[in-house]
């Protein structure tokens, strides 16, 4: 009898055990379903405002008024968009009585038959608040990655300071009139090579999709590549990741901003002062990038200065690792790229710039260190940017120098 009992049980505990195994299977194949099913926000494009320079305000007619139509080219295609617009750096209000968005035929042409209209709490406009950013309503709108969008904005009053993104490498067409505008009119518009109040174009996106953020100045913002041609190092990065359908799914957010500075000075927020919005801020960040620095090393007077300005590099990027680290993100260090022959050039500067490298490279504080520094420098004179990959002034990469920055990445950091 007990043998039997002992025999009833085993077999209990087998059917118990084999129940549990299948509901166990059961509730992981959900779970894999729901996560392909589930749905979220990630940044397809982004730029970092700014407060635009005198030199850099919209030409005549100006905005107040007008109609001006900048390109775009997301790093994610998506079916579902929103869009976040910024008036951080004025100190007025400013009116957007409608903002149309569509498919780009021939810059500054349009697919007509894609034009659709944002909304606002469902309304077609919107003032936005001085110091203040906004988000459109989301909005079915469907295009492929890497695809040219127009985004055409019709304004009512503006500010005199201006937020906007000048090292846009991307000509804006300006129309005057907010009223009924013929697309023949943007044919003959008034051109400039910078952004207004455009900010970031978010998609709705699976699960398994995330984004790059990259910290940067000009380097990153493209000075020396090709005006409307999208050829920065994060627009090669980009469509490197499209080749591959374990990355296919990772946007690229370009965050650089020309001249700007990690510590102080230069154009623009310090890239201290504007990390938590222009990175943290950002949807479905996975990864950050940062390579910035050079600026802060370029301004230094004496070799003091850019000893204490090394060490506040160091003390800055362990604040933005541990800001990033708190949110799951993983944080890549990029080296900083020769200055030898450049305006730069200062034997104490190269120094410091050594310094800082070699703890980018060795201290293991970032996840992973991609070495730009290497990417570009000469085999004959390490200290100095291939002649054939810089711009002239030998501080800024050449296009060829921007696709070598781009092409030269570990893919595999953005599988992990």
């Amino acid at each position: 009898m007990l043998r039997t009992l002992k025999f009833r049980t085993g077999i209990g505990l087998i059917i118990a055990s084999f129940l549990i195994l299948m509901a166990s299977c059961g509730s992981s194949n959900s779970t894999l379903k729901n996560n392909e099913n589930q749905q979220k926000w990630v940044g397809s494009w982004s730029t970092a405002p700014q407060l635009v320079e005198p030199r850099n305000v919209p030409p005549s007619p100006g905005l107040t008024g007008n109609t001006l139509r900048q390109i775009i080219s997301p790093s994610l295609g998506g079916k579902s968009i929103r869009l976040k617009f910024s008036n951080e750096f004025s100190d007025r209000p400013v009116e957007m009585k409608a903002v149309e968005i569509a498919i780009v035929t021939e810059q500054p042409s349009i697919d007509i038959s894609t034009k659709k209209t944002l909304k606002f709490d469902g309304e077609e406009g919107v003032t936005m608040p001085a110091g203040e950013a906004v988000f459109s309503d989301a909005l079915t709108f469907e295009f492929d990655p890497r695809t040219k969008l127009a985004i055409t904005i019709k304004f009512g009053e503006t500010a005199e300071k201006i937020t906007g993104h000048p090292g846009s490498r991307t000509t804006s067409y300006l129309v005057e009139g907010n009223q009924e505008i013929a697309e023949e009119d943007f044919t003959n518009a008034v051109t400039t090579d910078h952004w207004y109040a455009i900010n970031t174009l978010e998609v709705m996106a699976g699960e398994n999709a995330s984004a790059i953020a990259i910290l940067g100045n000009s380097i990153t913002d493209g000075r020396g590549s090709g005006t409307n041609k999208q050829n920065r190092w994060p627009d090669i990065l980009a469509e490197s990741l499209l080749q591959h359908s374990e990355t296919k799914n990772v946007g690229v957010l370009n965050m650089g901003i020309g001249g700007n500075a990690v510590l102080r000075g230069g154009l623009g927020p310090t890239g201290l002062n504007r990390f938590d919005r222009d990175i943290l801020s950002q949807s479905g960040v996975k990864y950050l990038i940062i390579m910035e620095g050079v600026n802060d090393l370029g301004g230094t007077p004496d070799s003091t200065a850019a000893f204490n300005v090394a060490n506040g590099l160091i003390e800055a990027y362990k604040t933005m690792i541990d800001k990033a680290h708190t949110k799951d993100i993983k944080v890549y260090g990029g080296t900083i790229t020769p200055i030898e022959k450049s305006f730069y050039y200062k034997d104490y500067r190269e120094e410091a710039r050594q310094r800082v490298n070699d703890w980018i490279r060795n201290s293991g504080a970032f996840d992973a260190v991609i070495d730009f520094s290497k990417f570009l420098e000469n085999p004959d004179e390490p200290n100095v940017i291939h002649p054939d990959l810089q711009s002239g002034d030998y501080l800024h990469p050449n296009e060829k120098g921007y696709k070598v920055m781009g092409e030269s990445i570990d893919l595999s950091l953005f599988t992990k």
